[in-house]
């Protein structure tokens, strides 16, 4: 399944099994053209980013709950300072209105309305933030929304330790994204944490074709068809009213 990383970014595209049938060449985004279809989305046709953001996070929430359904899991909700650690306090909020057992750990806030109002939303949902990283072993499951695709390595020394309890949990982790620390491009370095579960949102990046985990969800049904077909996506069709829909 797969190849060297030399190959894997030359490959645009990928087969995926999308509910139970095989669909080809999905396309696969590289980190700049990631970039230039959110700004399309924003200038072109007039998102907010916290209208993305409650979409993309309700999304992910959705695809966790499909895939780990006891509501007895204790999980915890990782979010880094920019747009992925948004869609994670999303996505915890709504997890939390799933009757699912919540906490965040939220080391690097971001002084500005939206991320305030975000975290503002998910204390008054009762949620409880962590002061410290948790010792291993308090949580079923771990949400990590750290790092998005506008990553690029090395990992800023403050971070070092949050990726070191990444790397060393035993709990099954559920990445937004991008799992934190992996190039988006070229995917993981042998120092990298591989996920459980892998949501991809608005299309799969490069660095999927390295995700050898056991689910690969994509959330976020927002993209428009001519966006779709500027870009050659070839995305998958959601099912009913779901705002996600299983890769693998």
């Amino acid at each position: 399944m797969f190849a060297f990383a030399s190959k894997i970014a030359k490959k645009l595209t990928t087969t995926y099994l999308v509910q139970g049938k095989r669909m080809s060449s999905i396309k696969l985004l590289n980190q700049s053209e990631a970039v230039n279809i959110d700004v399309e989305l924003f200038n072109d046709y007039k998102f907010s980013v916290d209208q993305l953001m409650e979409l993309a996070g309700f999304s992910c929430a959705q695809a966790i709950q499909k895939v780990y359904s006891n509501k007895k899991l204790k999980i915890l909700v990782v979010c880094g300072p920019g747009n992925n650690g948004g869609d994670g306090l999303v996505c915890a909020r709504h997890l939390k209105t799933m009757n699912f057992n919540v906490e965040l750990f939220y080391p690097k806030r971001t002084s500005n309305d939206l991320y305030e109002r975000l975290a503002h939303q998910c204390s008054e949902f009762g949620l409880r933030f962590l002061e410290a990283i948790p010792h291993q072993g308090h949580h079923d499951l771990i949400v990590d929304a750290l790092f998005g695709f506008s990553f690029k390595p090395p990992v800023r020394e403050q971070f070092v330790p949050l990726m070191d309890f990444l790397l060393k949990t035993n709990a099954p982790i559920a990445s937004i994204d991008i799992p934190s620390g992996w190039n988006v491009n070229n995917g993981p370095s042998e120092e990298c944490f591989h996920p459980d579960l892998l949501i991809s949102l608005t299309a799969p990046k490069l660095c999927s074709k390295f995700f050898k985990g056991k689910y690969h969800y994509l959330g976020g049904r927002f993209v428009p068809d001519k966006l779709q077909e500027k870009y050659e996506l070839n995305l998958p069709q959601y099912k009913d009213s779901d705002s996600c829909v299983q890769l693998l």
